[in-house]
């Protein structure tokens, strides 16, 4: 079978490998859509610490079950459509039996320790079955759907930290797929007021701006970003503010920005080699406010995510505007690294 293969950084190919056998504990999937992230891109050009051997790249996985091990338990059968969590807690750590399998310190990944999606077929190991980290794809919903809902995961744990009520003024910095989520999840589901959209890059602000309909839109590359979210406020500042993006001066912006009591995401990370932002700790201080990272989700935020797409009260399927056929693998991350669309989602 065909699989795109991540053999170092800036060595990623699109080989013939042996398609892979289901063992007695395992599930093995037809691939049906695996969608791409920023996180694949970083992948190509930097490699990761957790990948250190070759491996089949990919983590957002949809599919079709075409054949279940003798050991595995459930009422799994073949023909089923299902979608795989990317981050797989231990289940047993501290961590996760507090319930906070998001930042399990044991964590393994799809597409990392286990080979992903970007392939024909993939086997579903029993690290994602012992957490009840596969999931049924609800009637109605497509794969190409249903491959989203692990980036849709990782917004919900990060919104359910920031105590969104109903009215609040969020900013949201970044145009890119995960921006256009927190959107939809904040409008759909946690019923905000005011939704700002910030980016600098036009084209895709634009872009993401048609599809998600933010309230107001802000180049942060022509405008005061800080001044401009003053004014639209009256001077109170943002309510919510969640930083999509992984660059140093929207976390800093964030903290100049935010209104007393505000709540504030780092959602994106920053790049290893420049990690620190410069911090007013007096603003956190007098103004009293919240800064809370967000890192990955839980299965159970998966399952959510799949609820909230086959309800309609999150909708995903115009954010996925360009679809490539597994030949075509290497054009993805070009497409994804100058933003030139919302989600692409690769199909074997």
């Amino acid at each position: 079978m065909k699989a795109l293969r991540f053999h170092a950084p800036e060595d990623v190919r699109l080989e013939d490998v042996p398609e892979p056998e289901c063992k007695s504990d395992e599930i093995k999937i037809k691939v049906r859509n695996c969608s791409t992230c920023g996180t694949d891109v970083k992948i190509l050009h930097n490699g990761h610490q957790n990948i250190t051997g070759v491996t089949t790249m990919g983590h957002e996985v949809a599919g079709e079950i075409v054949e279940i091990g003798s050991e595995v338990a459930g009422d799994w059968k073949v023909g089923d459509w299902v979608q795989s969590i990317a981050a797989v807690p231990c289940g047993q750590c501290h961590e996760c039996r507090k319930g906070w399998m998001q930042v399990c310190q044991n964590q393994t990944s799809v597409g990392y320790q286990y080979d992903g999606g970007f392939a024909e077929y993939m086997i579903v190991p029993p690290q994602v079955l012992k957490v009840d980290g596969l999931n049924r794809i609800p009637d109605d919903v497509d794969f190409d759907e249903a491959s989203a809902a692990e980036p849709f995961a990782c917004a919900i744990n990060a919104q359910e930290q920031l105590g969104i009520e109903k009215g609040d003024f969020l900013a949201i910095f970044g145009a890119g797929p995960i921006g256009c989520m927190h959107t939809r999840i904040a409008r759909g589901v946690h019923k905000v007021g005011t939704i700002v959209m910030i980016d600098i890059n036009a084209e895709r602000l634009a872009l993401s701006a048609a599809a998600v309909k933010p309230d107001i839109t802000i180049d942060g590359s022509q405008e005061d970003v800080v001044a401009k979210v003053m004014e639209l406020t009256n001077g109170r500042g943002a309510d919510v503010i969640i930083t999509a993006t992984p660059a140093n001066i929207t976390q800093e912006q964030a903290l100049s920005m935010a209104a007393r009591n505000g709540r504030i995401s780092f959602f994106g990370g920053l790049p290893k080699t420049n990690p620190t932002i410069t911090c007013d700790s007096n603003l956190i201080h007098y103004r009293q406010l919240h800064i809370h990272g967000a890192n990955g989700s839980a299965p159970e935020h998966n399952k959510r995510a799949l609820q909230y797409i086959a309800s309609g009260q999150v909708p995903v399927k115009d954010l996925i505007t360009r679809h490539v056929k597994l030949d075509d693998v290497m054009t993805v991350f070009d497409i994804v690294a100058k933003g030139e669309a919302i989600k692409v989602t690769v199909e074997p």
